[in-house]
């Protein structure tokens, strides 16, 4: 596999944090309420007994607390694993040197993604419970009581196995043709960055739509109504299947996959163009 030079080095620590932190805020602020749209399409209540078209920004609080501290583990984590990866597979390259191989951002940004998730689930959880009004129109703090009132401190991890389920399979399409396309476009400023990210981001959310239903209604197990309901990943799946069909494992996909791939762009030309102003400050 051929090695090529990078055209801006690996951000540092700081860098990636306060980037990483910026870029996860912004995306949050801008297309929460597609995602509340996605989740009530999801919901096993169905797209109007969850809200519809009301509150769409219900639960957003929980969000704007937990985005930029799970962005920032995300980025910390895989720009120094990608970068330490590739250092392990091509011992003999020099420092500034990147594996242009696919698995080398399959692995960092799985790490990333396991990492970010001890914040993003228990945000998710929260959110999620009131984006389909599970405990009727009360704040995200009193909803973060309640969840532990109820199901004690496990139960803000309820769906961590399902989200990581989700976001290997999401972040192994996402981010290996998000380093494609950055290197085909050429030159690295943040809106080739952008483009980038948020084609990698639409085509991963198309792919992994089916993950992300399953993963929402695990989350939702312990508050819905619906007969069959679990918290596992296989019995969650064969209900889905047999009960409501083959299309319900699609639900939400326009919304995610348009909310995604403008969120890509957000997401990942923010963290660039961040990175490009940080680094020589910061390192």
């Amino acid at each position: 596999m051929d090695v090529i030079e990078v055209e801006r080095p690996t951000p540092g620590f700081v860098t990636s944090l306060a980037s990483g932190a910026a870029a996860g805020l912004s995306v949050d602020l801008l297309f929460y309420p597609i995602d509340t749209i996605k989740t009530r399409l999801q919901s096993a209540q169905g797209f109007w007994r969850s809200g519809g078209l009301r509150g769409v920004y219900r639960g957003m609080g929980s969000v704007a607390v937990g985005s930029a501290p799970g962005a920032s583990i995300f980025f910390v984590t895989y720009e120094t694993c990608k970068d330490r990866i590739a250092r392990l597979l091509y011992p003999e390259s020099s420092a500034a040197a990147m594996a242009s191989a696919p698995s080398v951002h399959m692995a960092a940004g799985t790490l990333g993604e396991m990492a970010a998730c001890l914040v993003r689930v228990p945000t998710d959880v929260v959110k999620s419970r009131q984006q389909t009004s599970a405990y009727g129109r009360i704040s995200s703090y009193a909803a973060l009581q309640q969840v532990v009132a109820t199901e004690g401190v496990r139960g803000l991890y309820r769906g961590y196995g399902s989200t990581i389920f989700r976001e290997i399979p999401f972040t192994c399409i996402q981010f290996p043709l998000y380093e494609y396309l950055k290197r085909q476009l050429g030159e690295r400023t943040w809106w080739h960055a952008a483009g980038a990210g948020s084609i990698a981001g639409a085509v991963a959310a198309c792919c992994t739509t089916p993950l992300d239903v399953i993963k929402t209604r695990i989350m939702l197990a312990k508050v819905s109504p619906t007969p069959g309901a679990s918290t596992r990943i296989g019995p969650t799946l064969l209900h889905l299947v047999r009960h409501e069909g083959v299309g319900a494992l699609l639900a939400g996909v326009v919304p995610r996959t348009l909310w995604i791939g403008l969120g890509g762009a957000v997401f990942l030309g923010t963290f660039d163009a961040a990175a490009g102003v940080l680094a020589p400050q910061l390192g």
